[in-house]
């Protein structure tokens, strides 16, 4: 199922070009992505812009992102968070409701729900019967993942590898081709991770380019170097003299 069709950029609109994100060439030069699978995965080096998009788009979408209650950067970007000001989105059959998964914006939920459980302990209901806090930070993704994706709608995920094994990224890919398949969710996932990547009829953009583009799997530099380390990791270690 894709409920997501189209989200257009419009670097006309862009108030500054001097300013991240709207400084980046990628923005300025992409005027549109596709979504036509159900599950849609942004790769990159880090500072390409995928997260940033990702966060745009949800934005737009009126999917609600939790927010931290401190913010320590020292330095305030006034343009950081306008990139969804820019952007259009086209729906397939009208809007869906949905969620945006962040590694800080869930442990941040997973304290509020721990609170909110105290006066009601039906609210754990929702998310596997169990307190969230109580169990490893990987199990209770997968309590979250495994409760909240059962419920149609469009989910948004930035990085959900960061503190998963490799065992528990591997149970998350299967959940989402389970789940993809069920035909009730649609999933745009930004992503460092090979194992997410290797999604079956997921559909790859690259934010290492020139304009946001598609890529097949195989051709990821994520694949090329994970597949060369492993056959042969000495040629990947430096050891130096003392």
């Amino acid at each position: 199922m894709v409920y997501l069709k189209q989200v257009n950029i419009h670097s006309e609109k862009f108030p500054v070009l001097d300013f991240y994100p709207f400084k980046l060439k990628i923005f300025q030069n992409t005027e549109r992505i596709r979504f036509n699978s159900p599950v849609t995965l942004f790769i990159g080096e880090n500072g390409t812009g995928k997260s940033t998009l990702l966060k745009a788009i949800a934005y737009r979408c009126g999917i609600h992102i939790w927010q931290s209650e401190f913010n320590l950067r020292c330095e305030q970007n006034p343009y950081e968070e306008d990139l969804y000001k820019t952007i259009s989105i086209q729906w397939e059959n009208g809007p869906v409701s949905g969620s945006f998964f962040g590694s800080q914006i869930f442990s941040h939920f997973t304290r509020n729900l721990e609170e909110w459980a105290v006066n009601d302990a039906q609210m754990l209901k929702y998310f596997g019967g169990k307190s969230l806090i109580t169990q490893s930070h990987g199990q209770s993704l997968m309590s979250y993942f495994q409760s909240r994706y059962k419920i149609k709608g469009l989910y948004f995920l930035d990085e959900p590898e960061t503190a998963l094994s490799p065992s528990s990224l591997i149970e998350l890919l299967n959940l989402l081709i389970k789940i993809s398949r069920q035909g009730h969710a649609q999933f745009i996932i930004a992503t460092h991770s090979p194992f997410l990547m290797a999604c079956p009829e997921s559909r790859i953009y690259s934010f290492d380019n020139p304009v946001i583009e598609p890529i097949q799997y195989e051709d990821t530099e994520y694949h090329k170097i994970y597949k060369n380390f492993m056959n042969n990791p000495g040629e990947f270690i430096k050891t130096e003299s003392v």
